[in-house]
């Protein structure tokens, strides 16, 4: 049978490249990309004091230049690349000619090059929620050092470790479907510790931190979500079934974290928050990522619902009463929202994984691996069950030790040229004093109010309004 003219194969389509695999690939990518620029960017601005908004969305903006080209000169290849320099770690080397990008990826249906691509998205949003543990005070010329230096010698080892078919975790058959442990895990531990060295915000910011516009937080946190169908859908890489089935179980796992998690605050605070409730969305975004293909539609409810209470307890409850919780001024509370939801949903995949949604995800005949503990304990192969919990939890244990280390490096050695914390006067006045620009014109056209009761001040620095019956017993008083 003769294909259609437009299937035939040819040079630029060759014959072992899936044209309909290759084009979800790269319409995934651009929508985990999307998460980013512009997702995170606007939520980061929005989210945070009228004085950091600038500053915070352009830590985005410019991580996710950064990471690209770090990633297309050396740190791809130091994360997939065939040539091994040590256990942990591949070979650097630059993917930037066509005969690396126009070969078969080792999934062998798309090119290498929607590979790369693919892959810098998910390594720039993970430097990116980094930064949302450090808004507000951190100096930009040590972002500019921290990106390059933590994707190149933290990120890596990790990629590698996990993910890439010769690193040593994924050989034990760890099971991280899209990134619970590469993204969520590494980004919190290292955001929390790069938030300690880094040291806190101003204490009128730590006090009194509001929103700008909330209503535009919500349009970021809309883009997170629903690009989250390509950070989890894009992971088979191909137009499968299994792939259908991890998007659905996304957004299954995400509606019912979001809504427990807004019980929660309306059965322990009384109202209904917004911005509870978006924490809600990102810790079941977070729980599903690792399990998201290889688990059932009940489970991901299930994970949704631990995934909405048990990282809404760490962060309403066990906070305010652990010592080294309360020692560190975590901007966006990252280590709770993907650190804890990260581990959390590495360890459900762990006991929920189903062998058969397993086998077709790794497409492997090797039964020894990818077992959850609940389908090990019903059939009988309860060794491989505890197993595969086993390697999950070593996974959890390196991804911290590894954070921690290679951040607190990371921090130390910056501090030798630049200062982490920005100076006492430029946390005053934000903006205007790193960029000098402000996101909002207040004063005619793009004019800036000379007033000093603007948004470098904290409402309890302006003073008090006066009472009209008040004011008109002074005025009388004084004629």
């Amino acid at each position: 049978m003769k294909l259609p003219s437009n299937l035939q194969p040819n040079e630029a389509s060759p014959e072992w490249m899936s044209k309909g695999d290759n084009a979800w690939q790269l319409t995934a990518a651009t929508m985990v990309g999307l998460q980013s620029v512009p997702g995170l960017i606007i939520l980061y601005g929005s989210i945070v004091k009228k004085k950091w908004a600038i500053n915070s969305s352009f830590m985005a903006l410019y991580a996710f230049a950064a990471v690209l080209i770090c990633w297309v000169c050396w740190a791809y290849e130091m994360s997939f690349g065939k040539s091994q320099l040590l256990p942990f770690l591949g070979r650097p080397g630059a993917a930037l000619e066509q005969k690396n990008l126009l070969v078969p990826a080792f999934s062998g249906k798309i090119p290498n090059a929607s590979m790369v691509y693919f892959q810098f998205v998910f390594a720039a949003i993970t430097v990116i929620l980094i930064a949302g543990a450090l808004l507000g005070r951190m100096s930009f010329h040590a972002w500019m050092l921290f990106v390059p230096l933590w994707v190149s010698f933290s990120y890596t080892v990790c990629c590698y470790s996990i993910w890439c078919p010769d690193g040593w975790l994924a050989k034990l058959g760890i099971i991280d479907y899209s990134g619970g442990f590469v993204i969520h895990l590494s980004s919190g531990v290292a955001g929390f510790v790069a938030a300690y060295w880094v040291g806190p915000r101003a204490n009128n910011d730590k006090q009194r931190f509001p929103p700008n516009n909330i209503l535009l937080m919500l349009a970021g946190a809309g883009l997170l979500w629903m690009g989250w169908t390509g950070f989890n859908g894009g992971d088979p890489y191909s137009v499968s079934a299994d792939s259908s089935l991890a998007v659905l179980n996304t957004h299954v796992c995400t509606a019912t974290s979001l809504l427990t998690w807004l019980l929660l605050d309306i059965v322990f605070f009384g109202k209904p928050s917004v911005i509870g409730a978006t924490q809600g969305m990102i810790t079941g975004l977070v729980c599903i990522t690792p399990a998201a293909g290889v688990v059932q539609g009940w489970a991901a409810m299930f994970i949704g619902t631990l995934a909405g209470s048990i990282p809404w307890y760490t962060m309403m409850i066990l906070h305010k009463k652990t010592w080294l919780l309360k020692q560190v001024d975590d901007t966006m509370a990252v280590f709770h929202t993907h650190a804890v939801a990260g581990a959390l949903g590495g360890i459900l995949t762990g006991i929920f994984a189903e062998p058969h949604l397993s086998r077709i995800f790794y497409l492997t005949d090797n039964w020894n691996h990818y077992i959850g503990l609940a389908y090990g304990l019903t059939t009988g192969q309860i060794r491989a069950g505890f197993k595969q919990l086993g390697v999950q939890l070593l996974g959890i244990v390196f991804v911290i030790v590894l954070n921690i280390i290679s951040t607190s490096v990371i921090c130390l050695a910056i501090r030798f040229i630049f200062p982490l914390r920005l100076e006492d006067d430029v946390l005053q006045a934000g903006d205007d004093a790193i960029h000098g620009e402000e996101a909002y014109a207040l004063w005619g056209d793009g004019e800036k109010y000379s007033s000093r009761y603007n948004s470098v001040h904290a409402v309890d620095e302006i003073p008090p309004v006066v009472p009209r019956s008040v004011s008109g017993v002074i005025q009388s008083e004084c004629n």
